[in-house]
């Protein structure tokens, strides 16, 4: 049964609050993940329509949770491609042609694959983290990982996590690992750079 409440409590930077349920009651502990659209980021005061469930010890938590004026969930809406998302998986596609007309190397590939995977990794304990207090990763870190070639991987984590994306700071730096990194790549295609990995 969906149940109506207003978000009363909000932690943005941890991703969790809590609900007053307008009939009354308790009040019912809410994960970020919980919210289907990942375009809005829940802020107090808001009206939320959730179905209550509860957690391993029994405490009241909402699930399946819709900001007023979101669309129910389904599937579609949650996996939708967003214009960077699409970019990355363009140009990983265009490698993936460029290394089977032999114009690049098949490691480079592989290379920004693994680091792609890698940088995932990197962004999701780095939000595990964030979460429970515990050690974080350096931004100098994921910073890195993006210039080597795992920016992809960044931009998934960033879409599907919902993390460091409201920095503007990271933001600004993360582009321009961006770009440096399509620099190399490009001069990976001249003469000197296919000789350079030879």
């Amino acid at each position: 049964m969906r149940t109506k409440g207003t978000l009363t409590s909000w932690n943005d930077e941890r991703g969790f609050g809590f609900i007053t349920p307008i009939g009354g009651g308790g009040r019912v502990f809410v994960h970020i993940s919980a919210f289907a659209n990942r375009d809005r980021r829940p802020q107090l005061n808001q009206v939320v329509t959730y179905t209550l469930s509860s957690d391993d010890q029994g405490r009241p938590r909402a699930v399946e949770a819709t900001l007023a004026g979101d669309r129910p969930p389904t599937a579609a809406f949650r996996w939708r491609l967003t214009p960077t998302l699409t970019g990355a998986a363009v140009f990983l596609g265009l490698v993936a042609v460029l290394a089977a007309a032999g114009l690049v190397a098949p490691m480079v590939l592989g290379g920004y694959l693994v680091l792609s995977a890698l940088t995932f990794f990197a962004y999701a304990l780095d939000k595990s983290a964030a979460r429970t207090g515990a050690w974080r990763t350096k931004e100098s870190t994921l910073h890195l990982l993006s210039l080597a070639g795992g920016w992809p991987g960044a931009l998934l984590a960033q879409r599907r996590l919902r993390h460091k994306t409201r920095k503007g700071s990271f933001q600004v730096v993360f582009w321009a690992t961006v770009v440096a990194n399509l620099g190399i790549f490009l001069w990976l295609l001249t003469p000197v750079g296919r000789e350079a990995l030879t």
